[in-house]
């Protein structure tokens, strides 16, 4: 297990560019099994999450080159199922939340896919059901083993159908469209996910044969087709990693410059940030955030009540920046209601920030009221351990910008969604080492 230790309170400076979006990878890297045929992809961010998913890929008969540093290329022409059943992938399989979408691709190719129940961030319930009513509907049959918590679809015979999901789970919706694309028949999905990531899958698929309508909308409709071709895709820059470099920089009261962020793909991240008082700007594709010596304020709303953040699915704010967001708020001028509805486990990292002296009040699992302290007392030190990748980089935030020589175990969590993160917080300036 691995330590990072920190120097806080030193400003940074300079430049940084976002890896490639994690969230994006995993979908992407799991349809490369729809076609026998080479798909390459580029800005593949180098982070333990992705990089399981690949191994796990080439195990099971995945042909891949690596062309440079985030570019590979795969040819899944001999797929090995046999593995499928393996002792090996039900234990390489639970170790990734990203595995459940193999199973789509799998099923609508081959007929049947299985996948020993998924790991990830311990935030709560994160249930799988989106993902396998789509493929019943579809026509699979499925099978859940207790024992060895393992799951199985398979089918003779996919057929396109209409779906209303109970939620607009976005690996569900990609699980479901992998699935669809080789279904005898139209298939429409209604309260699908639409969010940036799940619209680049469907631009792939579409460069692939595929015939998908809808896109970036909630209705998609996909006509299916007999078979899938190669194709090239880039994946588009972490749009949680940007949000994150934005904090880092109002928390540090830093200036810095976020590199070729696609600003058309970033949605309410820079104006939820701009609510917390923090001034950035567009550069071209740029975002240049000045050091910000006076601190910042929190709006309120326009009848003078108190601001609250809250998580929602696309095109709403992504529950995956609420963590630095609150971290971000304990150094404003102000007061703030931070409301994550989508998992109930996600605040419990909090007591570690009151233990540095920031003043929040947990209301219960989903809600948590910080009160600034426009950086008149400054977070003091502490030894910590991160919880998940997005506590993770919030505790790190905060030991950066705390009085003092802080230590965080557990960083393993936060190599899962940052790639070399040590390496390029040092470039800027920080002074951060990690401990073997």
């Amino acid at each position: 297990m691995s330590t990072f230790k920190i120097e806080g309170g030193l400003k940074l400076s300079g430049e940084i560019t976002p890896q490639g979006a994690k969230n994006e990878a995993l979908q992407i890297l799991c349809a490369v099994l729809l076609t026998p045929e080479k798909v390459t992809i580029s800005n593949i961010p180098d982070i333990r999450d992705v990089n399981k998913l690949i191994h796990l890929l080439e195990n099971l008969g995945v042909k891949i080159q690596k062309n440079a540093p985030g570019s590979y290329t795969f040819q899944a022409d001999e797929v090995n199922l046999k593995y499928l059943e393996s002792e090996q992938f039900k234990e390489e399989g639970k170790g990734l939340r990203g595995s459940i979408m193999i199973v789509g691709p799998l099923l609508a190719r081959f007929g049947k896919g299985y996948i020993p129940k998924p790991g990830g961030d311990k935030i709560g319930r994160r249930r799988l059901d989106t993902h396998f009513e789509g493929f019943i509907k579809l026509g699979a049959k499925f099978r859940y083993n207790k024992e060895d918590h393992f799951y199985g679809v398979e089918a003779k015979k996919l057929k396109g159908t209409y779906m209303l999901l109970d939620e607009a789970s976005v690996t569900g919706t990609a699980n479901i469209v992998m699935t669809a694309v080789l279904a005898e028949g139209k298939t429409t999905i209604y309260n699908a996910a639409c969010e940036p990531y799940l619209q680049q899958l469907c631009k792939m698929l579409n460069r692939m044969g595929a015939k998908i309508n809808g896109i970036g909308s909630n209705l998609l409709e996909i006509e299916g087709v007999t078979s899938l071709k190669g194709t090239e895709h880039r994946m588009l820059p972490d749009m949680i990693e940007i949000g994150s470099w934005i904090g880092l920089a109002a928390m540090t009261r830093s200036e810095l410059t976020i590199k070729n962020v696609s600003w058309n793909n970033l949605g309410l991240i820079p104006n939820v940030f701009r609510k917390l008082g923090i001034t950035l700007e567009q550069r071209g594709d740029d975002i240049y955030i000045p050091e910000h010596t006076d601190g910042y304020e929190i709006q309120s709303f326009i009848d003078g009540s108190i601001l609250t953040i809250a998580d929602a699915p696309w095109p709403g704010f992504t529950p995956d920046l609420l963590s630095v967001i609150l971290v971000v708020a304990t150094q404003a001028r102000g007061s703030v209601l931070i409301h994550q509805k989508m998992f109930e486990s996600r605040l419990f990292f909090v007591d570690k920030l009151i233990d540095m002296g920031a003043k929040i009040i947990l209301c219960d699992p989903h809600r948590a009221t910080v009160i600034g302290l426009n950086f008149k007392s400054k977070l003091k030190a502490t030894t910590m351990s991160s919880p998940d990748i997005r506590a993770g980089i919030s505790l790190l935030i905060a030991a950066l910008s705390a009085k003092g020589t802080s230590t965080i175990h557990n960083i393993e969590q936060i190599d899962r969604g940052y790639e070399r993160i040590d390496e390029r917080l040092r470039a800027i300036g920080a002074n951060i080492v990690r401990l073997d």
